[in-house]
């Protein structure tokens, strides 16, 4: 079993950036595949990153593709969202989760196991 804390959010203008990190517990993070995704009000928690266990392979949802990054780090049982170029409609609440799936990049929500608690991101106009 793996806990999940989200960490990293808060208000930024447009055109901003803010680093997301999401801190696992146990001892077995590189078990799992990783995956951020987001829940926007009144809206349904969409994909937006995920990560194999070696950091080798990456999957972004498009309409992040060149603005945010994933990466992890499996001595420190940590994965960041690296987010740039910031637009209002990315605010969200963001939440991290694993999955079993270790060698693949996975997208679909259903196949995640653990999940974070979630942090907000708010983007200023």
């Amino acid at each position: 079993q793996v806990q999940l804390v989200e960490s990293g959010g808060g208000l930024v203008q447009a055109g901003g950036s803010l680093r997301l990190s999401c801190a696992a517990s146990g001892r077995t993070f590189s078990s799992y595949a990783m995956g951020w995704f987001r829940q926007a009000p009144g809206k349904e928690r969409e994909f937006v990153a995920a990560i194999n266990w070696s950091g080798g392979s990456t999957y972004y949802v498009d309409f992040v593709k060149g603005r945010f990054t994933i990466s992890r780090d499996n001595t420190k049982n940590t994965v960041i969202l690296q987010m740039n170029g910031l637009k209002p409609e990315d605010t969200a609440v963001y939440y991290c989760a694993a999955s079993l799936e270790r060698f693949s990049t996975v997208v679909a929500s259903a196949r995640y196991k653990y999940w974070g608690q979630g942090t907000q991101v708010t983007v200023s106009s």
